[in-house]
């Protein structure tokens, strides 16, 4: 894509919440939402888009660098602008690990969802951290008529009142006892393969099952009621759909500049604030946690400098503690300076797959993660976002998300294992972490017992406020 284009930004009047937009387009062609921290706070929401690219049109070649297919835009103010205007939207399923190196994939895939899906849209809607909306458009020759009627619906859409947001309440989340206790005995046997030496810390996942007859904007719509996740994405589409609730940022481009924020160490939140003060205290003191940490943000530095110039990685000495729906995670902001002409997708087979749901060292990490995970990842742990030749890259880890296709509905969930990693609370942490994100679609996480035919012999509920 080399085409000329011009940023225009169009102030429209509109008081909806970022839940009502997402909400708003869900009967619309291919839409989507990225909500919370995104580009500086607020909310970009989109249909419609021009071109779509899913695994079959690359016919082996370099997935990552579609990103580089971007148009040259005009104009002394965009570059300096906060604006989006448009570019390419979409996720970077885990399998794409393949494209970077030679590794195998967990075979087993109860439900497969595409590698990738990216699509070109040359006009967002955009809520600013002022709570202002507006249309904004990268703006080609051919395009220019087109872009104006489409301005002159959003603006009569907007003016209406906003859409009520619909609730979604799933099934319960259901991991059965023999998924339990494969997980257990996988991080029992990967504390073995550290002791011998053959990795330093593996990220182990297992998934929980549910279904719905909602949609993933609906999902999101009522998940963005309840919590306010930095790195939420909606997107939808004939062949799957994901809400991702993520709190985690994967990588964050900015001209050469470059930021990536590994979270890694955990403990519960009940709400209570002398109890989150103590289990604060306790995750600060963890030796286990610290570990973790300490392993993934040195991958982290290595993997983006890789691409960057040296001596511009850096580190803080010490992780910040974050709350998070449920949860306290421990997060460092590594940063760096990227080497002239460093294409995007240059820096994607640097890093990808996020080396916080990985381990260490990153590519023995994936063995060990095909060989020991019970079922496969899917967009689980690659990463969602966007690419903009206004704003540069910005990507989640696509944690804490809700995975939808042909009514059935799933989140994965795991950790760090590290030497001192404990099976059975990693089993429990691993359900800590996705019952906030089940509770704020409404539903239960569950452990239960199956009989021959599926039926459910006894179950523990798991609930958690948000």
């Amino acid at each position: 894509m080399t085409e000329h284009a011009t940023l225009i930004r169009e102030p429209l009047q509109c008081s909806w919440t970022a839940a009502e937009a997402v909400q708003a387009i869900a009967d619309e062609r291919l839409p989507f939402a990225l909500t919370g921290a995104w580009a500086g706070g607020g909310a970009i929401v989109g249909s419609d888009p021009l071109e779509v690219v899913q695994p079959g049109d690359l016919r082996g070649g370099d997935p990552f660098a579609v990103l580089d297919r971007l148009p040259q835009v005009d104009g002394a103010d965009a570059a300096s602008s906060r604006a989006i205007g448009g570019g390419w939207f979409g996720w970077l399923g885990y399998r794409l690990a393949t494209a970077v190196e030679r590794v195998p994939l967990t075979p087993v895939r109860p439900v497969p969802m595409p590698e990738l899906h990216l699509a070109y849209y040359d006009n967002v809607l955009r809520l600013d951290p002022d709570g202002r909306w507006w249309f904004e458009a990268l703006v080609t020759a051919d395009r220019r008529d087109h872009l104006e009627v489409r301005l002159g619906v959003l603006r009569r859409r907007l003016s209406l009142p906003a859409p009520a947001v619909r609730a979604a309440a799933p099934e319960p989340f259901v991991i059965d006892v023999q998924a339990a206790e494969w997980h257990v005995d996988a991080v029992a046997e990967c504390r073995e393969r550290i002791a011998a030496g053959e990795i330093f810390q593996a990220n182990l996942c297992l998934r929980l099952d549910s279904v719905s007859d909602a949609g993933a904007a609906v999902l999101s719509a009522t998940a963005l009621r309840r919590i306010s996740p930095p790195y939420a994405a909606m997107f939808d589409t004939p062949d799957g759909s994901v809400a991702s609730l993520s709190p985690e940022l994967f990588l964050r481009r900015r001209g050469n500049q470059v930021l990536t924020a590994p979270i890694k160490g955990t403990i519960a939140r009940a709400g209570d604030p002398d109890a989150d003060a103590a289990a604060l205290e306790r995750l600060r003191n963890s030796a286990k946690d610290a570990a973790e940490h300490v392993m993934i943000v040195d991958l982290m530095r290595n993997d983006i400098g890789r691409v960057c110039e040296y001596g511009s990685v850096a580190a803080p000495r010490l992780p910040t503690p974050e709350a998070h729906p449920g949860l306290w995670h421990l997060v460092s902001r590594v940063r760096g300076t990227l080497r002239p002409g460093t294409t995007n997708a240059a820096l994607l087979r640097a890093t990808f797959p996020p080396g916080s749901v990985t381990g260490a060292p990153k590519v023995q990490s994936l063995r060990v993660i095909a060989e020991l995970e019970r079922t496969a990842r899917e967009v689980y742990t690659g990463a969602i976002g966007y690419c903009s030749p206004i704003a540069g890259v910005e990507l989640n880890v696509a944690i804490r998300t809700l995975e939808l296709r042909d009514g059935r509905l799933w989140i994965g969930a795991g950790g760090g294992i590290v030497a001192d990693s404990d099976p059975r609370a990693e089993l429990d942490e691993a359900i800590a972490k996705a019952r906030p994100i089940a509770a704020a679609v409404g539903a239960d996480v569950v452990i239960s017992r199956r009989i021959a035919g599926g039926r459910r012999l006894a179950a523990r509920h798991f609930t958690v406020p948000v």
